[in-house]
């Protein structure tokens, strides 16, 4: 099974340094490199290093590249000006959500695209659906890049000192990852490569996400690791967006769920037309969820984990779609699920294995951090 499951430009050498691999969304990742709990304590306190790989990469252009991006997702590309992102959903024609992801305007014919692993083919077919009429170009270039999520207190200036050491960094100025603002964008040369910087992450730490051409990779991983960036994970990623309580489809996300349910409606902007699945999001909107995405603050150390029964006053009221033991704080954290009215400052108990933990409904991040800094 591990023969027929996807590799990254760095799968050979994550092998190398030892680091434990597993499946994830038809990939070979890298599932921890020293512990999970050392990587994670290395991102909230200096700087850490991922292989995101398994991440799209997806290219929109051409003069109606604007107008494809707007048909395909919910939030509006119209308010971004060049080198800069927003975060957005790719919806169903009933208001499921097929993916969550990052859209990037590089110039107003030219934006980029990084949903997540399994659903890149679902959001490709969205976007090529809608180009379809105009005059714009989708190409899926995701076997050619890799991605690096570099995150943490330290990043921003240690990324600096990387890129200042390469051939072209005196040229291009010592303050490239910290003058590039929060949700910002830019290319850099490195090792003779163009690489697409953002300042994007998934962990509340500051840092940027390097989208880098496959063939440069392990230079520029190599590169970060002598820098100090400690090596991690994705049970170290799980763990960090937790904290967050940002939301991870497959868990949190589905075509099961809309924006609403998951107080992502924000990023639905229903004061335009004609894009994928707005006519049902408008319905959605005016009648109001059913039940609404929370944090859970549990009670003793058992972990809540994925698909446990939440009860209110002894009945089912939902269900927990993450949960783990907060590293930081030391306690179960946990995302869930609950019937509409309850909401921040109720009590509920899980049953976790057939024993009850109380535990408190909050509004996430349970952890504040600010990655604009």
């Amino acid at each position: 099974m591990q023969d027929a499951l996807r590799t990254t430009p760095l799968t050979a050498h994550h092998t190398q340094a030892g680091a434990k691999l597993g499946a994830f969304a038809g990939w070979s990742m890298p599932i921890r490199f020293a512990g999970t709990l050392e990587e994670h304590a290395a991102v909230r306190q200096g700087m850490g290093v991922f292989d995101v790989s398994h991440l799209g990469t997806v290219f929109v252009e051409g003069p109606d590249a604007q107008r494809v991006v707007a048909a395909s997702f919910t939030n509006d590309p119209a308010r971004l000006e060049d080198a800069t992102s927003q975060y957005t959903l790719c919806c169903d024609q009933r208001g499921g959500i097929v993916d969550d992801l990052i859209v990037y305007r590089r110039s107003a014919e030219a934006f980029m695209a990084v949903p997540n692993a399994a659903n890149t083919p679902s959001v490709v077919r969205v976007l090529q659906a809608a180009a379809q009429e105009l005059d714009a170009r989708v190409r899926d270039e995701s076997p050619d890049w890799a991605v690096l999520a570099v995150q943490g207190p330290d990043a921003l200036a240690r990324v600096d000192d990387v890129l200042a050491r390469d051939e072209a960094g005196a040229a291009r100025g010592a303050d490239v990852a910290s003058s590039t603002p929060h949700l910002g964008l830019r290319d850099v040369e490195v090792a003779g490569s163009t690489v697409v910087l953002a300042r994007t992450g998934y962990t509340g730490e500051p840092g940027v996400e390097l989208v880098v051409p496959g063939g440069v990779a392990v230079t520029l991983w190599e590169r970060l690791l002598a820098a100090g960036a400690v090596p991690c994970g994705l049970g170290a990623r799980d763990t960090l967006r937790l904290e967050m309580g940002y939301p991870l489809h497959g868990n949190e996300l589905s075509t099961a769920t809309t924006p609403y349910e998951a107080r992502l409606g924000w990023a639905v902007k229903l004061d335009r037309d004609g894009f994928r699945g707005a006519e049902a999001l408008r319905q959605l909107k005016q009648q109001g969820p059913g039940r609404r995405l929370w944090g859970l603050l549990v009670d003793g150390r058992r972990p809540a984990r994925g698909e446990m029964d939440v009860l209110h006053e002894g009945k089912p009221v939902g269900f927990v779609t993450s949960g783990t033991v907060s590293p930081t704080l030391g306690r179960p954290v946990a995302l869930a699920y609950l019937n509409a009215p309850l909401g921040p400052g109720d009590r509920v108990e899980i049953d976790v294995r057939g024993r009850f933990a109380g535990a408190e409904v909050v509004r996430p991040p349970f952890l504040q951090r600010d990655p604009k800094t």
